[in-house]
């Protein structure tokens, strides 16, 4: 699925430059579980952007599909990245003003489905992540680990190949983490390919495999074992 080579990130601030990745080499196949670990300021948030089509490499290759996307213009990489790639972030950003089901329903709204079928689609969503009795609620009045299942079913209501999570248990407590990596699970074992920042160790350890970034390197390059 992806295929990065001798990719490099540098972010400029004036006149300083500051390499963030540096020539990574690394790909990701369909379907695996991978878990990226490293310590703040190694590139993890980097790199994860650029999975996510958010940011444009410096420089090198970058193979999503079977196309090197690296040179594309932000609008190409925004028609690639909808309905495609699913985010999950720490602090779940959903919009207060806007009900759990309206939350869920963003997801869609750019993509070429009927009012119906949207609908449908939520209401599924919904349902499998036991939020229904929570559709016509706002955030604030949903607890933390509510509020995580609300942004997991916005990035998947859309049934994305590829599901990007950036520290998504870091606002959680213990059980409502472990709650948020079952499904992360099931999610990756239903087919999705599923790539995970964390600083857990026992929460990367639940992936099939992981790297582990030092000062924009992969120093580790791993698969769990079985």
């Amino acid at each position: 699925m992806i295929k990065l080579i001798k990719l490099s990130k540098v972010h400029l601030a004036g006149e300083i430059q500051t390499t963030a990745l540096n020539q990574v080499d690394v790909e990701i196949a369909a379907g695996e579980y991978v878990a990226i670990t490293g310590p703040s300021g190694c590139g993890k948030s980097t790199l994860l952007s650029l999975l996510g089509l958010l940011d444009v490499p410096s420089s090198g290759e970058f193979w999503f599909e079977g196309q090197n996307i690296a040179k594309w213009s932000e609008a190409k990489l925004n028609q690639l990245r909808c309905g495609r790639i699913g985010f999950i972030f720490q602090s779940f950003n959903l919009i207060e003003e806007l009900t759990v089901f309206e939350n869920v329903a963003l997801a869609l709204e750019y993509l070429p489905f009927s009012r119906t079928i949207r609908h449908a689609k939520v209401e599924a969503m919904l349902a499998k992540l036991g939020l229904s009795h929570r559709a016509g609620h706002h955030p604030s009045q949903l607890s933390g680990g509510q509020q995580q299942r609300v942004a997991i079913a916005r990035a998947l209501v859309a049934e994305p190949a590829l599901l990007l999570a950036d520290e998504p248990t870091g606002n959680l407590d213990s059980a409502h983490g472990d709650e948020v990596m079952r499904l992360l699970r099931d999610i990756n074992r239903a087919g999705t390919t599923v790539v995970m920042v964390t600083h857990s160790r026992a929460h990367a350890a639940q992936a099939s495999r992981t790297l582990h970034l030092l000062d924009g390197h992969i120093v580790v390059d791993a698969l769990q074992e079985a």
